[in-house]
């Protein structure tokens, strides 16, 4: 598979969808009056989904490798806000897991992309470095 935009980016994928299902429950009943995690989740779920986009456009695979990180720690975050959401019982014990594993799933993906750009050999050919000759 080639990447041409950070759309193309499989981990990118799994952030959008885990943001769009966080927004989903957190517009809903009790949890979208409560501003402060409903705020703080949403923005987490975005936050994995948009550093990903940002260290697309690095320099250096180093640097995207960096942007990735925080899209894992992204990730964590809404796992662990969701615990917050259930204990509030603002969300059911099934969106919860599903949510959770959305996260997981995320988390997992970005980390196999980063291993797969700490063992590729060229520093940054690989990925979007020629397409902005193309451009």
């Amino acid at each position: 598979m080639s990447i041409r935009r950070f759309e193309d980016i499989e981990g990118w994928q799994l952030a959008r969808e885990l943001t769009r299902q966080v927004y989903v429950v957190a517009m809903q009943g009790a949890f979208a009056k409560d501003f402060g995690l409903r705020d703080q989740m949403t923005r987490a779920s975005g936050s994995a989904m948009h550093n990903i986009a940002e260290g697309f456009d690095g320099g250096s695979n180093a640097e995207f490798v960096k942007y990735l990180h925080y899209s894992q720690r992204s990730c964590s975050e809404v796992q662990s806000q969701l615990y917050v959401a259930l204990d509030q019982t603002y969300i059911t014990q099934a969106e919860f897991a599903s949510l959770y594993e959305k996260a997981a799933r995320t988390h997992s993906k970005v980390g196999g992309f980063i291993r797969y750009l700490l063992s590729a050999s060229s520093p940054r050919k690989l990925l979007n470095e020629e397409l902005r000759t193309k451009h």
